[in-house]
């Protein structure tokens, strides 16, 4: 019985596998009928900076007159349970029969046979082992593979002079490259490159996939011309686009070049220190550097850095194997050298670790007595490295559910959306089922959806509630829906009837696309305004629009609430408008051109008050369905809904859509102008001569501006309180028209007129409407003071029956005795406490909020005014 005596070296899951062939203990009684395939598992102790043995295993191959030998090892996936495991391919000789079998080795140490097989000669040649396991070789200029789902040998159609690589490629399956000799195909064209190319140099590469055996073209890998020089190839990356096979690699030649090459083409070179490479292998270290290590067969090996150029990072002399793994569990790899040793001391005895950068660790040092600088700070930056990557990784963590957080947060939107316009038009509304449901937290956030417009003032306890509101509200309450187009701006108004008996304060329009968008919300931003069209030319903004004082916000609109209160006092039970109401939402246009055709849906928002007993009772927001308006590109494109402001007979024609479309987009400045010393004539012949104005023949005391330029659209209203003095309304599309109308009246005023800014209409209005608002808060707290729970807690008792008795005696008499200055004591007393009891009452928590809301709402009405009168 001969052993082979080499070790062999395989490293897997950051250990090293030492397999070695010996004798058992008791020879003799063995008497030399079996071997042992020892295998022990070594792991790197940072801490002595040695390999230590974890575990071991053995394996009993029956060896009676047999040559037991260790052909090759390495580390394969088994296709039973997809896990890479290390395998080794054995060989028993005796005489003319050759045996050999596969060996699977498990965590456990136990060996596993896989499968076996006979030949009559030996594998010396391209011998590779690859998922399976499975085995492949080259005799004879042909190849021949066994797996163990077979157990048979199998012979592929090729003939071939070399294996340079097998491995998996995308797509593929396992893929032998190979060398073989030039075969020029009769089908094939005469012109192509290959087919010249195979012909100058005699021989081809071709790759030949084993489970389809499937024959790939080999200009993917390289071109033919260097199939006469590579020894040997390494696949880095191989991918697939629609068709074409896109491959990454690197080749080492008997020139003692290593190259890279890209898609077939040649990307760099670097020529190599040592005579000889057999084989190239890759490294992946901490800072995402790529190395390859390459081994030659003088035992010496080198490692080339791939950056900007190939280059030659490293190289070591006396070199008996390279691994690469993470030996030192950085995350990272590190290479093994293991070098030659003389001494035939024990296994992993002369080492180094080493990743050309701070992993430095080498044998033969005693790193207790002797240590090195760096050694410290390695472990530091290891240390910080580990540290940071787990911040890193929950960090990405946190990101994902964000964005899991924002895209449920988003799908409940749309889903609200869809359930409000459900609502207002009548129609049941039906959850997502659970197939149509992806997560259970959304489906539990569905089920709980409330109103959108109706979170404080009514509590969600159904919403029939809201139906049966919405039916009570005149079904000819919108009057009339138009629309219309200024400029890049959409306007949509609503007409409200004169026929609707209750008052309306902060009313806003929205619209909603009818359409489904999975991706985009189905609301509309819109600005609202309330506009009413009368000989005085008043246009009430409210909204996002309102002008409000710096160091306040409100949510209620006091502006326009404080012009019905002023037109329509509180005593009244049934209030009517007077003259029509439009309330217009303005909007960007371009958006939803982007479309070409939409569909959207028009809803009013109201605010519903009764006034009665002199006390302002809850509002409730009621929601109505205004109808539907239709929006495409072709009728802007052909002016449908275009404004149109024409001179006839010295009037402007423009219909009583287009003027209220003109006032929606344009924001108003009013100024009064006085004289002391001439009138204001020369105001008049301005706007009728230079700005070439013409007046509505609906209002003719506003006129429409048809001068070309900026300031063409803008509309005045001129106002004389007396020859001296007047009010100049504006109505301009932006600031930089103001102020062209501005800096042209000034050359036509007198220098000693003064112009002067308000704020918000004239002074005395402002006087008017702040006398309502003292007054609205004076009544908002008298019934806040006296606010009581029952009718019982605002009676106020003073003193006890004895006390009651006591309030018919004459005060005299009860100061005439000791007794009654006691009674009269008492009496003082008991009225202290009850005064002290009366102003400690308790009130409702619901009761106060909604007390101090009103209360709140009357102070900011007034406070809105004074700092428009300052």
């Amino acid at each position: 019985m001969l052993l082979n005596e080499q070790d062999h070296f395989l490293s897997y899951n950051g250990e090293v596998l030492v397999f070695q062939l010996s004798k058992p203990k008791h020879a003799e009684e063995a008497d030399d009928k079996t071997v042992n395939l020892c295998v022990r598992r070594m792991a790197f102790n940072r801490d002595t900076k040695l390999f230590v043995q974890k575990s071991s295993g053995v394996f009993s191959v029956g060896a009676s007159h047999s040559k037991i030998e260790m052909i090759c090892c390495s580390c394969t996936m088994d296709s039973r349970t997809g896990l890479i495991l290390p395998c080794v391919l054995m060989k028993k000789k005796k005489r003319n029969n050759i045996k050999y079998f596969l060996l699977l080795l498990h965590s456990s140490n136990q060996f596993e046979p896989s499968f076996y097989f006979k030949l009559d000669y030996e594998l010396k040649e391209d011998i590779r082992l690859f998922a399976g396991p499975s085995l492949l070789w080259r005799h004879a200029n042909k190849l021949f593979y066994i797996s163990s789902k077979t157990s048979v040998v199998q012979s592929a159609p090729v003939q071939l002079s070399s294996v340079v690589w097998t491995g998996e490629i995308v797509g593929e399956g396992t893929v032998v490259l190979g060398i073989r000799t030039a075969c020029v195909p009769e089908s094939e064209d005469p012109d192509g490159f290959s087919l010249s190319d195979r012909a100058i140099w005699g021989s081809e590469f071709f790759g030949y996939a084993v489970q389809t055996q499937k024959m790939l073209t080999g200009t993917c890998f390289m071109p033919h011309a260097y199939s006469r020089v590579v020894s040997s190839v390494y696949v880095c990356k191989s991918e697939r686009l629609k068709t074409q096979l896109r491959i990454s690699l690197v080749a080492i030649t008997h020139k003692n070049q290593l190259i890279w090459f890209q898609n077939g083409a040649p990307k760099g070179v670097c020529e190599l220190p040592y005579e000889k490479p057999c084989s190239v292998k890759p490294a992946l270290t901490r800072s995402n550097d790529l190395l390859f290590v390459v081994s030659f067969a003088s035992g010496n090996s080198c490692v080339v850095q791939r950056r900007d150029s190939l280059q030659v990072a490293s190289k070591w002399q006396q070199v008996m194997c390279v691994l690469v793994d993470d030996f030192i569990g950085s995350g990272s790899e590190q290479l093994l050298l293991l070098f030659k040793d003389d001494s035939k001391a024990e296994a992993l005895s002369t080492f180094k670790i080493t990743d050309l950068g701070e992993v430095n660790y080498a044998s033969g040092i005693n790193y207790k007595h002797d240590v090195p600088a760096a050694e410290g700070l390695q472990e530091n930056g290891l240390l910080t490295v580990r540290a940071l990557e787990t911040r890193l990784q929950a960090g990405w963590t946190s990101v994902r559910e964000l964005q899991q957080h924002l895209g449920l947060q988003k799908r409940v939107i749309l889903e609200s959306c869809r359930a409000l316009k459900d609502l207002v038009e009548e129609r049941t509304h039906i959850l997502p089922s659970s197939k149509e449901v992806k997560c259970r937290r959304w489906a539990r956030s569905l089920l709980s959806l409330v109103s959108l417009w109706d979170d404080v003032e009514n509590p969600p306890d159904s919403l029939g509630k809201v139906t049966s509101l919405a039916s009570k509200v005149p079904e000819h309450f919108p009057e009339e829906l138009w629309q219309r187009v200024v400029g890049d701006s959409l306007v949509v108004g609503v007409k409200l009837t004169e026929s609707f008996y209750l008052s309306l304060s902060d009313v806003s329009l929205s619209l909603v696309m009818d359409q489904d968008f999975s991706s985009i919300s189905p609301i509309i931003k819109c600005q609202s305004k309330i506009i009413k069209l009368n000989k005085a030319f008043s246009a009430l903004a409210v909204s996002s629009s309102q002008i409000e004082p710096p160091p306040k916000k409100m949510k209620l609109d006091l502006h326009s609430k404080n012009d019905l209160e002023k037109e329509f006092p509180r005593g009244s039970s049934r209030i009517q408008l007077d003259g029509a109401k439009t309330v217009t939402a303005v909007t960007s246009l371009s958006p939803l051109l982007a479309f070409h055709r939409v569909c959207c849906v028009v809803l009013l928002h109201a605010r519903k008050q009764n006034h009665q007993n002199e006390s302002l009772q809850q509002s409730k927001k009621i929601t109505v369905l205004c109808g539907k308006i239709l929006l495409s590109l072709e009728d802007i494109s052909n002016g449908r809904y275009s404004v149109k402001m024409l001179r006839d007979n010295s009037y402007c024609t423009g219909s009583m859509e287009d003027i209220l479309a003109v006032l929606a987009v344009s924001v108003r400045f009013s100024f009064q102008i006085v004289s002391c010393e001439c009138t204001l004539t020369p105001v008049s012949s301005w706007l009728l001569g230079e700005m070439e104005c013409t007046p509505f023949k609906e209002c003719q005391d506003n006129i429409f501006c048809h001068k070309a330029g900026d300031m063409h659209g803008t509309i005045f209203n001129w106002a004389l309180k007396d020859p001296f003095e007047g009010v100049l309304t504006i109505f301009c599309r932006n600031l930089t028209v103001l102020f062209q109308c501005l800096h042209s009246l000034t050359r036509v005023l007198p220098p000693s007129c003064s112009v002067k800014f308000l704020r918000s209409g004239s002074r005395g209005v402002l006087t008017e409407q702040l006398a309502l608002a003292l007054e609205k808060e004076m009544l908002t707290l008298k019934n806040s003071l006296f606010l009581k729970k029952t009718k019982a807690e605002n009676s106020l008792t003073w003193g006890n029956e004895s006390g009651k008795k006591m309030n018919n005696a004459p005060l005299a008499s009860l100061l005439d005795t000791e007794e009654g200055v006691q009674q009269f004591r008492k009496k003082l007393q008991n009225e202290r406490e009850e005064s002290v009891r009366s102003m400690n009452q308790t009130v409702d928590g619901a009761l106060y909020q909604k007390t101090a809301l009103r209360t709140a709402e009357a102070q900011l009405s007034s406070d809105m005014i004074v700092w428009r009168l300052a």
